[in-house]
């Protein structure tokens, strides 16, 4: 896999918030569910789950940063940079005030220190194996074909591949990811499982199922969930808080009474106090979104905020019996005043 940073697209210096804001971009471009006329899409939407996976762990990003790590999270080689014959070279001892061009003349191989080099060595033909084996307690060395090479050029093969992640899509109704109940998601091999929403779930929130991805020599991949919360007719979303409209009647509002309401987790009575009018906001405490950041109330379950409810006064349809009742009553009041009207 190619550098994580440039796999999502962002700088080196990006904040947590900026590796996570790019990932959730890519991911929604990249699912494969969006992308079924490109074959391309589940290996590049693979590629981007695995550098966010790094990149979102401090220890693994500071190791990645410092060399420490290759991309794909393996230990990078200690010896990298120290291989090949670059820094090997034959050198020529107490070479006279004679040694000129035809110095070596009669040093060929097996010459001793008086020929001018180190008496037939061939770099090419060292065993480093033994010098190891010697530095590090003698060693058994381990059995390699005739004609191996050893030394430090030599690569350990590489660690067993776990297999690919399997992409879903998860659709949630507005009511049951705002009060975080429990979804069913039937995997790949058709067993079907009960997934439990984050707290402060979103439209685009990932989540991952460890093992539940394809079979492979270094173990299974995993299944990476990404919810899209669905809209609503009449509720919206603000922050922790559920907001809607609720229309009254004039009578209502000016006798006031108690009415129904609807809310995510059914309908409750609502008071509306005696002269309520028009854009008067009434708060339901407990009925709004799963808190991200909050505890859990006292049955474990993750606190939520509230829900606000405007109040919209209506007029009747027919005007004819009202306009009968208010005739020649005027208010006196000023609403506009306010505006220097």
């Amino acid at each position: 896999m190619r550098d994580p940073y440039s796999t999502l697209g962002i700088a080196r210096t990006a904040s947590e918030a900026d590796i996570k804001s790019a990932y959730r971009k890519l991911a929604k471009e990249l699912h494969p569910d969006r992308n079924k006329d490109n074959p391309n899409a589940s290996e590049k939407f693979s590629d981007a789950t695995r550098a966010y996976d790094l990149l979102s762990d401090k220890a693994k990003r500071a190791q990645f940063d410092r060399g420490e790590i290759d991309a794909e999270g393996n230990p990078a080689n200690p010896f990298a940079g120290m291989g090949g014959r670059g820094g090997y070279g034959r050198a020529s001892y107490g070479a006279g005030p004679g040694a000129g061009a035809g110095a070596g003349a009669g040093a060929g191989a097996g010459a001793g220190p008086n020929g001018g080099d180190f008496g037939g060595f061939n770099p090419d033909e060292v065993d480093l194996g033994d010098l190891f084996e010697g530095l590090f307690g003698g060693r058994a060395r381990q059995q390699q074909p005739p004609n191996a090479r050893r030394g430090f050029g030599r690569q350990a093969p590489p660690p067993p591949r776990r297999g690919a992640d399997i992409q879903y899509r998860l659709a949630v109704p507005f009511v049951e990811a705002a009060a975080g109940r429990d979804q069913r998601i039937t995997l790949a091999d058709g067993k079907a499982i009960s997934l439990k929403l984050p707290a402060g779930v979103e439209d685009g929130t990932m989540m991952r199922l460890k093992g539940k991805g394809h079979p492979g020599t270094g173990g299974p991949g995993d299944g990476i969930v990404m919810v899209e919360v669905g809209t609503h007719p009449f509720f919206t979303r603000e922050g922790d808080n559920i907001r809607m409209d609720l229309p009254i009647t004039l009578d209502e509002a000016v006798r006031g009474t108690k009415v129904k309401c609807p809310t995510v987790d059914g309908p409750v009575m609502l008071t509306i106090k005696p002269g309520s009018g028009g854009g008067t906001v009434l708060r339901l405490g407990g009925k709004g979104w799963t808190k991200k950041t909050g505890g859990n109330t006292a049955d474990g379950k993750p606190e939520r905020g509230d829900q606000l409810v405007t109040l919209e006064v209506q007029l009747p349809t027919d005007l004819a019996a009202l306009e009968e009742r208010l005739d020649g009553w005027v208010d006196t009041a000023r609403p506009r005043e306010k505006f220097g009207l």
